[in-house]
């Protein structure tokens, strides 16, 4: 068997369904054996980045792992930021790179490249890879092969990259005499298992204790797959949840234990919530920045803290920023939800009964889409998302891009149960969304994919809509156009005099008629200019096979509320009253 061939097999088997590709002289013979290998479909987008980023949504949207071919030189290089966002979100994913033939290698040369296109893909990815290596001999593809499958699926799970050299993938092999990579067993302390039902029963009575409990939940629910156990959990304990934006989708959104999205760029309500709690339990969230604000040390400050993750690095980093945590348990979120669900738990008398309508008063006072807000005439931002969360079905996906267009979203959308939102929420990288939704839009099938994008965004990718319009995929776009990158704008509101310079047209950026552009790939393409026209053209756009709507934002829109750097997440711009400020913290406020 040519090792070209036994890749392919090695990924159908491993549960690889489709394979995003863009072809080039060093990856010709993966793509032609991927081609004869039954069960597995190429998809060709116009760029590597594409194929990396579709790739890792392969894993989110289906739980099999993905992968993605590309040719030496600068098709390795593409794949960069589509690596880092799979790295950063612990999304597992093969990526195969061709190389040049090892006769043509510039190893122990001192050269910088010997055959044409030669890049060193090793040394550019060992840092955001679990596992990167440049196959050497052809009887060692079995070893890095699995090797790489197991490390991406195990523990913090995250890509994996194999740089194949083109001699290489056409050596012929006898599969049954490659050498095997034999997997390290898992060797469990016993007295591990009765340290983790100590803290278990050690986390109870510290909720027991509590009058104000937060359950803060983040990705690890989707990566372990526990939205059972978690919604179990929630209705066994009755303790309010806060979601990162990875898992905004989990509860229903009338939920009254669902108080919303939180952080710095959260609601107004669910940051009273959190901070003013007495106890937090964070089960797979890694607790950032943009989650704690800064400086980290004002995070729910008058509470207890429990932590749930299974990167042990992600537990400890507190101690360095000098936030202290009460109880931490290093495990895989469905295991400790598993076993929480076992142990014994005495529901508390009124069940947070004063605390839960504590929380319900200040959503009262602090929507996010205000009644004002459906008076103006211009479209705003909120009102759309209020809309379009309103039009969507239950088992609708949905793809997020960056900058203002997902604090909009993750703020006022109102999820169904069974909907799923997906964003790379650690690198958010320009553009992320349309790959994205083409990757889910061929591996869910029959769903709709709906993608919220802004301006600066869609300007990276809208290349890929001849691929929609070529696949015929079921995928609706509503570009937010707020003419240029707002996100920027607000920033340079805050400490740069307003100076939109290199964020709006006149301060440099290109203006680009989307409109024409999508029009001639052949996609209907329509336009929301006012309030009143949201309902009737958003049910228009579901009337095609595939559509672009431009929702025109006024470019002075910005996220609100939003937290400036240095202040408290209960401190969010616009700035409250002082006097309604200080009435709203049940602990000690921290003084403007």
């Amino acid at each position: 068997m040519q090792v070209s061939d036994y890749i392919a097999k090695f990924l159908k088997k491993s549960g690889v369904k489709k394979i995003f590709a863009v072809t080039g002289g060093a990856s010709l013979h993966l793509i032609h054996s991927a081609k004869k290998q039954k069960g597995l479909q190429l998809v060709f987008p116009i760029s590597e980045q594409t194929c990396a980023m579709a790739a890792e949504m392969h894993y989110r949207v289906s739980g099999n792992i993905g992968a993605a071919f590309a040719t030496s030189g600068p098709g390795a290089t593409n794949l960069a930021t589509g690596i880092c966002g799979a790295f950063f979100d612990s999304v597992p994913c093969i990526y195969i790179t061709g190389q040049v033939s090892t006769t043509r290698s510039n190893k122990g040369t001192g050269t910088r490249q010997i055959g044409f296109q030669e890049t060193n893909s090793v040394e550019m990815y060992s840092k955001v890879t679990k596992y990167c290596v440049k196959v050497e001999k052809a009887h060692d593809i079995k070893f890095h092969l699995e090797k790489a499958l197991h490390l991406a699926k195990s523990g913090r799970m995250g890509p994996v990259l194999i740089d194949v050299p083109d001699d290489i993938q056409r050596k012929i092999i006898d599969p049954k005499k490659l050498k095997s990579h034999v997997k390290k067993r898992n060797i469990i302390k016993t007295n591990q298992s009765l340290v983790t039902k100590k803290k278990t029963n050690q986390m109870f009575q510290m909720i027991s204790r509590s009058e104000r409990p937060i359950v803060i939940i983040g990705w690890g629910i989707h990566l372990s797959n526990s939205y059972k156990e978690i919604d179990r959990f929630i209705k066994k304990t009755k303790i309010p949840v806060v979601s990162t934006w990875a898992v905004a989708h989990t509860l229903d959104y009338a939920d009254p234990l669902n108080v919303g999205t939180w952080g710095t760029h959260g609601t107004r309500y669910a940051n009273y919530a959190v901070q003013n709690s007495d106890l937090i339990l964070s089960i797979g969230s890694r607790l950032d920045t943009k989650a704690t604000g800064s400086p980290i040390t004002t995070f729910a400050r008058s509470a207890k803290k429990i932590i749930i993750d299974i990167d042990k690095s992600e537990i400890n980093k507190f101690k360095k920023f000098g936030l202290k945590i009460d109880l931490s348990i290093n495990q895989d979120c469905k295991k400790f939800l598993k076993n929480s669900l076992k142990a014994k738990w005495i529901s508390k008398k009124n069940e947070f009964k004063r605390w839960r309508n504590q929380i319900l008063t200040w959503k009262k006072n602090y929507p996010i889409c205000l009644p004002k807000y459906y008076k103006e005439n211009e479209v705003n931002p909120y009102v759309f998302i209020d809309q379009i969360s309103n039009e969507l079905k239950k088992d609708d996906i949905i793809c997020v891009d960056t900058g203002c267009t997902v604090a909009w979203t993750m703020q006022a959308f109102k999820f169904k149960k069974g909907q799923k939102l997906f964003h790379d929420f650690n690198n958010t990288a320009m553009g992320w969304s349309i790959p994205a939704a083409i990757s889910a839009s061929i591996l869910s099938k029959k769903k709709r994919i709906i993608v919220l994008v802004g301006d600066g965004s869609l300007s990276f990718m809208l290349h890929e809509f001849s691929l929609i319009k070529k696949l015929n995929l079921p995928i609706y776009v509503f570009l937010m156009n707020n003419s240029g990158q707002s996100m920027i704008r607000q920033t340079q509101d805050q400490w740069l005099s307003s100076d939109y310079f290199g964020s709006s047209y006149q301060g440099g950026l290109a203006k680009i008629d989307f409109r024409k552009v999508i029009n001639a790939f052949g996609i209907n393409t329509s336009q929301i200019k006012y309030n009143n026209e949201i309902p009737n053209r958003i049910k228009k756009c579901f009337r095609n096979r595939q559509s672009f709507c431009e929702i025109v934002i006024n470019k002075n829109k910005r996220v609100s509320p939003q937290v400036k750097f240095g202040r408290p997440n209960e401190d969010q711009e616009p700035l409250l009253p002082k006097n309604e400020y200080y009435q709203n913290m049940i602990i000690k406020p921290i003084k403007r």
